[in-house]
């Protein structure tokens, strides 16, 4: 993906989530909901001068960032080698924060809400998003599955997001699934942290069994 059709994609988003949190400003109450616990009730709230606008505010930053990062990043590091892939990302990540401020505010407006449930349901289909192009993704300081030995070694970087972009995809949408069938919200959570923890460890696996042969 070009960076100007994503940085115009990631505008509309962000124009669009200020706008409707401008609509819905005189329903909304003195004090909205910024944080839920793991069962999915609110456990923390914000003056809505600012906690409307809050989630808008993180989009447009990561529509900056577009352009921003490539040129930031270290010799050896750089993004131009999946540079679309890179752009693709980055405007996931922008729908992502949009559709948390749209069941932010409607949890604002009815406090019966099921946000827990709506909140993990829909980041497991963005992460699953972000699963299917995460083999693309190289070297680099700003995404992926960063631990000391996929930095240290192409292949071990590879071979690691390889994995992850399998274990990525499979997990949330079995964790998405498993929500929309009445499944506990600690369920999505435990196969999204699985997923996440193997290729971590196996990046060390991997790396300390090339050193053995002379190869990492």
């Amino acid at each position: 993906m070009r960076t100007k059709t994503a940085m115009v994609a990631g505008m509309v988003l962000t124009v669009s989530a200020l706008i409707y949190a401008l609509v819905l400003w005189p329903l909304l109450p003195a004090h909205i909901p910024t944080h839920w616990d793991i069962s999915g009730r609110a456990d923390s709230w914000g003056d809505k001068s600012w906690a409307a606008f809050a989630l808008p505010g993180l989009m447009a930053l990561f529509v900056a960032m577009m352009p921003a990062l490539p040129r930031l990043s270290p010799r050896g590091f750089a993004v131009e080698p999946f540079r679309g892939t890179f752009n693709f990302l980055l405007l996931v990540v922008v729908a992502m924060f949009g559709y948390l401020h749209l069941i932010t505010m409607q949890a604002a407006l009815h406090p019966g809400f099921d946000m827990g449930r709506m909140m993990l349901a829909g980041l497991l289909l963005f992460l699953a998003l972000i699963g299917n192009v995460l083999g693309k993704v190289r070297r680099n300081f700003w995404m992926g599955v960063r631990t000391p030995w996929t930095l240290a070694s192409d292949a071990v970087w590879i071979a690691t997001h390889r994995l992850a972009a399998r274990l990525l995809v499979a997990g949330s949408l079995a964790g998405a699934i498993a929500l929309w069938l009445g499944a506990p919200v600690e369920a999505g959570f435990f196969l999204l942290l699985t997923a996440a923890l193997i290729p971590a460890g196996y990046s060390l696996v991997l790396y300390k069994r090339l050193e053995r042969e002379g190869r990492a």
